[in-house]
């Protein structure tokens, strides 16, 4: 039980950390002008040559990089199109409102949408990787970024970044559905973990009318835990020192365990898709001790070159990035982001938490209801045709049921509230 607590507390303060680094993107890219533009710009050869040249854009693609008969569907229609940007837009209404991680969402939506589960993840790498590039406020957090503890951090990242990928691809090109199932049990254990915690919590919370606060996690300054000290206190050469604002003369840390750090979040981006920044805050924080400062910045700079790194490397040379998704995705999240925000100040605390925990539950349902179908296939168990359909239909339509309310509601508040949010806006 202390285990599941802890745990929970973890994957809930990453995925917190998570969300503010979207909020703080998205929040750079609505506010130049030029960065709207850019934006518009990546959308207008998708929507509008996209929509006319469909078939000539789909023919003219090479069959790896996504043809119509390559991952089905990799082609452009104008319904694919708007899916993805509903797709980010449902994720982002979760990160901007609820100030937890929504792209834990991207993948098991995309594949109950039929996208295979290596489409899936490559293409949430990229969005992340897009996203990251325009949105890019490292210019903001350099100075809590220390240079040696993040170039460290990235040869891991690089090297469980190139493991988790070649993982993917061998699974693939052994059997597709065993890809699909190793990916649906990742996401299953994550999610799992993740919405029992977040019910729990919000059970607690409603009990003693706690509408505030934060998500999960602690608050972490100069104190260090059981653990940092004693991986701070193991002495294995080259030493790196980080934290020297903080405490006189700093830490310092062996960077064999910056490196094994980086590999786990660069094994988990690539294999999950989800960029690998939601380990970066709790890893830092309660494994190493890092300072909550220097781990915001250095988390915000290993996500451009860890996503960027495994979409490209791992991904796209191999084709398995469906870029018209992504750039529907990349819109979709920018903009839900911002209407999710909004209409925290409106709506209770509390009822977000429950939202959040049944979103994450949901997710969990899916991925678990789908996992049985997977393993037939393999003939790992045997289940009838018919027990399969029922299965995977319970796990998708309990999923996009509960997403599309969640969405519905957050946009209907957002619009029934608009004058109260415009008087908000002005007075302050």
């Amino acid at each position: 039980m202390k285990f599941f607590k802890q745990w929970g507390s973890v994957m809930m303060a990453a995925a917190t950390a998570h969300a503010k680094w979207e909020k703080d993107v998205s929040d750079t890219v609505f506010s130049s002008r030029k960065r709207v533009l850019m934006l518009g710009l990546l959308m207008l050869p998708v929507a509008v040559g996209g929509i006319a040249f469909a078939d000539q854009i789909a023919g003219m693609l090479p069959e790896m990089i996504g043809g119509k008969t390559a991952y089905s569907p990799a082609f452009f229609t104008p319904t694919i199109f708007i899916a993805s940007i509903l797709i980010g837009m449902i994720a982002g209404l979760i990160t901007g409102c609820i100030g937890a991680g929504g792209g834990f969402i991207i993948a098991p939506a995309l594949m109950s949408a039929g996208i295979k589960g290596i489409l899936a993840v490559g293409t949430d790498l990229f969005h992340i990787f897009a996203k990251a590039i325009m949105g890019s406020v490292i210019h903001r957090k350099l100075g809590n970024v220390s240079v040696a503890l993040a170039f460290i951090f990235l040869i891991g990242s690089i090297i469980g970044a190139t493991v988790g990928g070649v993982i993917n691809r061998v699974l693939y090109e052994i059997n597709p559905v065993l890809s699909d199932a190793f990916i649906t049990t990742i996401y299953s254990i994550m999610l799992g973990f993740l919405g029992a915690y977040s019910m729990i919590d919000f059970f607690k919370a409603n009990k003693a009318a706690d509408t505030g606060g934060a998500h999960g996690g602690k608050s972490e300054g100069a104190e260090l835990g059981p653990l940092p000290k004693k991986l701070q206190a193991i002495r294995i050469p080259p030493m790196i020192t980080f934290d020297q604002s903080l405490i006189p003369g700093g830490r310092r840390i062996s960077c064999v365990f910056l490196i094994l750090s980086g590999a786990l979040v660069g094994l988990a981006a690539a294999i999950m898709g989800v960029g690998g920044g939601f380990l970066t805050f709790p890893i830092f924080v309660y494994i190493l001790g890092v300072s909550s400062m220097t781990t915001v910045g250095t988390d915000i700079f290993q996500i451009v070159f860890t996503a960027g790194y495994a979409a490209i490397s791992q991904y796209a040379i191999y084709g398995f990035i469906f870029y018209t998704l992504a750039m529907g995705m990349l819109l979709g999240s920018l903009v839900g982001i911002q209407i999710g925000a909004m209409v925290t100040k409106v709506v209770k605390g509390i009822t977000i938490r429950g939202f959040y925990a049944i979103a994450v539950m949901s997710g969990f349902i899916n991925r678990v209801f789908a996992l049985p179908g997977k393993l037939s296939s393999m003939e790992v168990i045997h289940l009838s045709k018919s027990t399969i359909t029922v299965l995977n239909a319970i796990g998708t339509y309990a999923f996009f049921i509960v997403l599309g309310t969640f969405g519905v509601w957050v946009i209907g508040t957002f619009f029934v509230n608009i004058k109260t949010l415009k008087g908000g806006e002005v007075a302050s």
